[in-house]
């Protein structure tokens, strides 16, 4: 019989194909990490990685992962359903997102209208957050790039303009628009990747043919404004961010390319059981007015 833990277990050697990572990550020793999965594949009759060189997945295994990663978000929602039954409450809510800059207009309106609820924030990298959703470690997430997967549903919140930030007394400062190729020779401020943002970038400068300057990869990304402002290089910077950095003095210039924006989705898993919470934090950042950055009118 196959135990709850051995397949968490696997399911950490599968996300990272690395058993001493995986063991680090578990905090097991990696021989019995490497028993654990030898026995699963004893057990289902089939290798579930490929071990030619580095580990991998292989197709058998990806099929198992699925199945796992459902099985054990319906237990979880089960445990949660019962929670919240028997303790007669709204629940709890656990959010995921790439940036919280983008959501704390609903964030603040929700624990005012329902100060008892439990607000779960993760940070999670959108590659991160089908598996999230499906495995019931999360109720919601918040991508700024579209996900393409079975097992989810979303609605889309709002789409806006990717610009370019410049110091005020930066020579290109006064332009009405600048081009890919303005920017191909400016040093760049941006985030780390797997970012939403750091990804445009890449995507940007690719479709031209041109490689980023970055020399600077930021963690804080509610710091990029302030790192272009005292003139450290220039860099992308989202509409709806314009909003939360005035503060930092800078120039913000539209980007003569139509592929320079992101468009901000909400997602949950198709089959997952929502709480009562997650189901009002749904609503209160669907309804939300995102053109003004304030609650719907009544």
């Amino acid at each position: 019989m196959m135990e709850l833990n051995s397949l968490r277990q696997f399911l950490v050697v599968a996300r990272l194909e690395h058993l001493s990572r995986a063991a680090d990550e578990l905090r097991v020793a990696q021989p019995s990490l490497s028993r654990t999965i030898a026995r699963l594949e004893r057990d289902l009759g089939a290798p579930l990685f490929d071990r030619s060189g580095r580990l991998r997945l292989n197709d058998t295994g990806r099929l198992f992962r699925d199945h796992v990663e459902r099985a054990l978000g319906e237990l979880e929602a089960g445990r949660r359903a019962v929670a919240e039954a028997t303790e007669r409450g709204l629940g709890a809510v656990r959010l995921a997102s790439e940036t919280f800059l983008t959501l704390t207009g609903p964030l603040a309106s929700f624990k005012r209208s329902h100060p008892a609820v439990e607000l779960e924030l993760h940070w999670s990298p959108p590659e991160d957050m089908a598996r999230r959703l499906r495995s019931q470690e999360i109720d919601l997430c918040v991508a700024s790039q579209p996900i393409h997967t079975e097992g989810l549903e979303g609605t889309a919140l709002f789409e806006e303009e990717v610009g370019a930030a410049f110091p005020l007394d930066h020579p290109l400062a006064g332009r009405a628009s600048v081009t890919i190729g303005d920017l191909a020779d400016q040093p760049l401020v941006t985030a780390r990747g797997g970012h939403w943002l750091r990804r445009l970038l890449d995507r940007l400068f690719a479709a031209h043919g041109l490689s980023p300057r970055i020399v600077c990869e930021s963690d804080e990304h509610s710091a990029i404004a302030d790192l272009i402002s005292v003139g450290l290089g220039v860099g992308l910077v989202p509409a709806f961010a314009r909003r939360s950095v005035t503060r930092a003095p800078l120039a913000w210039i539209p980007l003569d390319d139509p592929a320079a924006r992101r468009a901000v989705t909400l997602y949950w898993a198709a089959d997952g059981h929502l709480s009562t919470a997650a189901r009002l934090m749904r609503t209160t950042i669907t309804d939300w007015n995102w053109t003004t950055g304030e609650p719907p009118s009544p």
